[in-house]
C-alpha cells in the first residue's frame, strides 16, 4: 500500500482534514499506522458482525472509507447477507469499489456517497458499524443519527462502535497522548507530521469520553452496551437494540 507521507513536508497554510484524493491513496497505510490494534480491531468487527447479521436482513458501514471493514466481515458474515457501505467521500468510495473487486467480492453490496449525519435512509438493519466514524460527526447531530440507526434496525440487531475517546479524567487523558504520541513515533512519523495532523484534525474529529458515548446510546434505546476493546484513548462498543 502507498506510504502516508500526507504531512511529511510543512503546510504553510493549514487547513482542516480532509477525506480527499491525496487522504484516500494513502488512507490505509495511514490508519495501520495511526490506530493501536487496527487489525485486530477489524478482526473483532468481523465476528461481531457474523454473530448478529440474519439472512434477510442488512449490514450497514456507516463511513466506510476504503472498505477494509467490508472486506474483513466478507470473510466471517455469510455471503447471502448484503453489505451497504455509505460514505461522504467520492475519492474514498473510488478507492473502496476498487478494493472490494480486488478481495473477489460476489455478495450483494451497495455503495453510497451520502453524509450520514443527513437523511441518510437507514431500514432493515441487523448489523451497523461505525468504526472511527462518528467522532467526524458534529456533535449536534450525533444523537439524532444515533436515533435514525436505532429506528432503522431489526429487533436484536447490533450497533459495532470503534471511537478515539477523552479520558474521564483531564489528569489521564494528558497522559493517553502522550502514550498515543509515543505509538505514532515508534511507527515512523515524524514530530512535524504529528504536530501538522493533530493541527488539521483539532477542529474536524471531536472525541467524546465513553460514558458520554454510551449515554447517547441509551438514550436512543438500546437496551445493552458492552465495552469489547479499549487501549487508552480508543475504544470499541457493541450496543444491543431488544
Amino acid at each position: 500500500m502507498p506510504e502516508d507521507q500526507f504531512f511529511k513536508d510543512e503546510i504553510k497554510k493549514p487547513a482542516d482534514f480532509k477525506f480527499g484524493a491525496g487522504v484516500a491513496n494513502v488512507f490505509d497505510d495511514m490508519v495501520n499506522r495511526s490506530v493501536p490494534y487496527y487489525g485486530e480491531m477489524q478482526r473483532m468487527i468481523a465476528e461481531l458482525a457474523a454473530d448478529h447479521a440474519k439472512t434477510g436482513g442488512l449490514v450497514y458501514d456507516l463511513g466506510c472509507s476504503t472498505g477494509t471493514t467490508m472486506i474483513g466481515m466478507n470473510t466471517m458474515v455469510s455471503n447471502d447477507i448484503k453489505f451497504v457501505g455509505i460514505d461522504d467521500s467520492s475519492e474514498m468510495l473510488k478507492k473502496c469499489e476498487s478494493k472490494l473487486q480486488e478481495a473477489g467480492f460476489t455478495r450483494k453490496y451497495e455503495l453510497v456517497c451520502a453524509d450520514i449525519s443527513s437523511n441518510v435512509e437507514i431500514t432493515n438493519a441487523d448489523v451497523i458499524v461505525l468504526c472511527l466514524t462518528m467522532q467526524f460527526v458534529r456533535p449536534m447531530h450525533r444523537a439524532r443519527l444515533l436515533q435514525r440507526i436505532f429506528d432503522g434496525m431489526n429487533p436484536g440487531g447490533a450497533l459495532i462502535l470503534v471511537e478515539k475517546i477523552l479520558a474521564e479524567d483531564s489528569h489521564f487523558n494528558r497522559d493517553f497522548i502522550t502514550y498515543y504520541y509515543n505509538y505514532k513515533r515508534r511507527n515512523s512519523y515524524s514530530e512535524l507530521e504529528i504536530s501538522q495532523k493533530r493541527e488539521a484534525l483539532e477542529n474536524v474529529l471531536i472525541p467524546y469520553k465513553l460514558s458520554e458515548n454510551t449515554g447517547m446510546l441509551k438514550d436512543a434505546g438500546f437496551a445493552h452496551c458492552e465495552l469489547f476493546f479499549k487501549w487508552y484513548n480508543f475504544t470499541g462498543i457493541i450496543a444491543i437494540k431488544k
